[in-house]
C-alpha cells in the first residue's frame, strides 16, 4: 500500500496526541467530556488536559485611587473593580477567596470578599513588621487568624483571633532554636497546623488547638551559593498542596529551585517536577492547582505580568526556562503590597 492510500485511510482518531491535547484544553469542561467518548486515544488526551479547577486571579492595589484590577492567567484578560472602601488598607494574606487587610492608621484589621464584598471586621491590633495568616474563609467557625514576632532570637510573641472575639491573645513561647520574624517570612495553614518559614529558612510550626509552638530541627534549603547575593530572602516563596509543604527559591540570574519537606526524614528535598500540579506565588501568600490546561501544568507563575498586561511570568519545569523568554526578575525589587493571587469566584458570570 503507497503512502497516500494509507493517508486516505487514517481517520480522525489518527491525529497525533499532541494535536489532540491543544484542541481538548481549549474546549470548554461539557465539550471536553463529550469529545473524549469517541474513542480511547480521544478519551486518554481530553482526560489529560481536562480542566476543573479555575486558577487564581492576581489582584493588583492600587498606589493611588480606588480602582483594583484581576488577572486571569489562564484567559490571560484583566478585570477592574472599585472598593472605595479599602482606601488606606494594605493587604496581608488571602484564602479561600477572601482578604484580609490591615489599615495602619487606625490598626483596623478586617476580611474583605471582592467578590461579593462582604466585611468581617477583627478587634483592632498593631501589626508593624510581621506577616499575619488566616486557616479558613472568616465565614467558618474554625478561622483562626495567627501572627508571630521574635521578642529575641530565642522567644517569639504568637498572637491569635477569631471573627467575634473582642480581642487577641497573645503567648509568649520559647524556641529550642533560633527564629527571627520579618516581612519576608512566609506562612502556610496545613493539616491543621501554622508552617512560617523565617528569614533564614527555618520552620517554625504552631498547633492553634494545643497553643504550642516548635521551630522543626530542619536545616534550611540548599542552595546555590549565588542565590544568596543581594536581596536574597526577599526571593523566596511557600505554598502547600494536598499536605505538602513547598518553598521556592529564586535568584534572578538561575532557574528557580523548588523543594518539599520529607515530613517523616525530616529534610527539604528538591522537586525536579510537579507531577502536573501549578504553583502561583507572590510574596504574601502562595496558592497551588491541579487540573489546569495543559500549557500551565508542571510550572510556576509569578506574581509579575509582562507585554501589557498580556503574559504572566511562569517557569516551565518541563523546559527548565522561564516564559516569556529572559524573563528573570530580581524579586527584591518589587513592592511585597502590590499584588497578591486570590481564588475567584465560582460563579463568574456574576462578576465579569
Amino acid at each position: 500500500m503507497n503512502k497516500k492510500a494509507m493517508l486516505e485511510m487514517q481517520t480522525w482518531s489518527d491525529l497525533p496526541i499532541e494535536l489532540l491535547e491543544l484542541i481538548f484544553c481549549r474546549l470548554s469542561l461539557e465539550d471536553n467530556i463529550r469529545s473524549s467518548i469517541a474513542c480511547k486515544r480521544w478519551n486518554t488526551a481530553a482526560i489529560s488536559v481536562r480542566v476543573v479547577n479555575h486558577s487564581p486571579w492576581l489582584m493588583y492595589f492600587p498606589k493611588f485611587g480606588n480602582m483594583y484590577e484581576f488577572y486571569d492567567p489562564a484567559q490571560r484578560k484583566t478585570y477592574s473593580l472599585e472598593f472605595p472602601e479599602l482606601y488606606g488598607s494594605r493587604v496581608c494574606y488571602t484564602k479561600d477567596g477572601w482578604l484580609l487587610l490591615y489599615r495602619p492608621r487606625t490598626n483596623r484589621v478586617f476580611f474583605f470578599n471582592p467578590f461579593s464584598q462582604e466585611v468581617v471586621k477583627l478587634p483592632r491590633f498593631e501589626l508593624t513588621y510581621q506577616i499575619v495568616a488566616f486557616s479558613c474563609a472568616p465565614t467558618s467557625n474554625t478561622c483562626v487568624v495567627f501572627t508571630v514576632r521574635h521578642i529575641s532570637p530565642t522567644i517569639v510573641a504568637i498572637s491569635t483571633c477569631h471573627p467575634g472575639a473582642t480581642e487577641w491573645v497573645t503567648v509568649n513561647y520559647q524556641n529550642r532554636l533560633p527564629f527571627v520574624s520579618s516581612i519576608w517570612n512566609k506562612i502556610v495553614f496545613c493539616n491543621g497546623f501554622f508552617y512560617c518559614l523565617s528569614l533564614t529558612g527555618w520552620l517554625g510550626v504552631f498547633d492553634p488547638l494545643e497553643h504550642t509552638w516548635n521551630v522543626l530541627a530542619v536545616p534550611p534549603p540548599k542552595c546555590p551559593e549565588n542565590f544568596f547575593a543581594k536581596n536574597w530572602w526577599k526571593g523566596k516563596f511557600m505554598s502547600e498542596h494536598n499536605g505538602d509543604i513547598l518553598v521556592i527559591y529564586t535568584c534572578c540570574s538561575e532557574n528557580p529551585i523548588i523543594f518539599k519537606l520529607d515530613q517523616s526524614k525530616m529534610f527539604w528535598q528538591e522537586m525536579k517536577t510537579l507531577d502536573g500540579m501549578t504553583l502561583f506565588a507572590s510574596f504574601l501568600s502562595s496558592h497551588s492547582r491541579s487540573d489546569l490546561p495543559g500549557m500551565m501544568r508542571n510550572s510556576v507563575y509569578f506574581s509579575k505580568v509582562r507585554f501589557f498586561g498580556k503574559r504572566c511570568i511562569s517557569y516551565s519545569l518541563d523546559d527548565c526556562r522561564y516564559y516569556p523568554r529572559k524573563q528573570c526578575h530580581d524579586w527584591g525589587e518589587q513592592d511585597p503590597f502590590e499584588n497578591i493571587w486570590i481564588e475567584p469566584p465560582e460563579d463568574l458570570s456574576s462578576f465579569i
